[in-house]
């Protein structure tokens, strides 16, 4: 466990600058979006209400007030994410991949240290999964405080009052960053878990065999996907939605998600250890 650890917290390390840089970017972009968004709604406003010679009462009547899910839809918020969400993704690949390419073929080193080659690939993984939690707690902890520069700009008059709990569950945050239960929580990140080891998995494959290896790697990320998703599928083939109780959907996609994510595991386990000799 003391050596998982201390994998996980050199792992982290390795790509903390980068990840600092992108959360003060993601800072300075939805700032500046909450201002340069409010800001622009104001002028309308009073454009309109110019054009029209209407009260403040009269253009609320007639567009409603504002609140701040609106600003969050914007690409300032959108794009900062996405922007994050594509590094993360890019840093499945690059954490095996810098370790092949890098000075001194340093994964060489890593296999060669005294732990099980499955404590590395856990270690990987678990570092990836915290980055993704740490950027949805730096959003969380940003939200009220755009709130207050929200609500600094916009007059009382034109915005719509909203707490944050209000405001998580009407945003582009609920149900996908943000579960409503503990049980959503396991599904949504158990999914996002599983993805990254079958992505784990086909980097393996071709570091394994190379070319072959490539092909491999796509034909189980297609089978692995298809079997997950397979449920919905034959949804939508037999157009009948509740073919499925809603019980029995859970249970198959929990059973498809668990078996895909042991069989990758043990798929990973079997090519570091009996394939990649050092």
């Amino acid at each position: 466990m003391n050596r998982y650890i201390k994998l996980v917290n050199f792992e982290i390390n390795r790509f903390v600058k980068i990840y600092l840089s992108l959360l003060v970017i993601t800072l300075l972009l939805q700032f500046a979006g909450v201002v340069l968004e409010s800001n622009e709604y104001i002028d309308s406003t009073n454009r309109i209400m110019v054009q029209q010679s209407w009260s403040k009462a009269e253009y609320v009547v007639q567009y409603g007030k504002i609140s701040f899910p609106v600003i969050m839809q914007s690409l300032w918020f959108t794009g900062s994410m996405a922007l994050c969400a594509a590094a993360l993704f890019f840093y499945i690949f690059l954490i095996w991949y810098r370790d092949w390419f890098g000075k001194n073929t340093f994964i060489y080193r890593l296999l060669m240290l005294p732990t099980s080659r499955l404590t590395i690939y856990f270690a990987k993984a678990t570092a990836i999964f915290l980055m993704v939690i740490g950027f949805i707690a730096f959003q969380l902890l940003l939200l009220p405080f755009h709130i207050s520069l929200f609500n600094s700009i916009i007059p009382a008059d034109f915005r719509a009052a909203m707490y944050v709990d209000e405001i998580v569950r009407g945003s582009i945050y609920r149900s996908i960053i943000i579960p409503n239960s503990f049980i959503e929580f396991i599904l949504i990140y158990g999914a996002g878990l599983m993805l990254v080891f079958i992505l784990f998995t086909a980097i393996l494959f071709e570091r394994c065999f190379r070319l072959k290896g490539i092909i491999l790697g796509i034909l189980y990320c297609l089978a692995t996907c298809s079997l997950f998703l397979s449920p919905v599928l034959i949804m939508e083939f037999t157009h009948q939605a509740n073919i499925f109780f809603p019980m029995e959907f859970l249970a198959l996609e929990i059973g498809f998600g668990l078996l895909i994510a042991i069989a990758s595991i043990f798929i990973s386990w079997f090519l570091l250890t009996k394939k990649i000799t050092v």
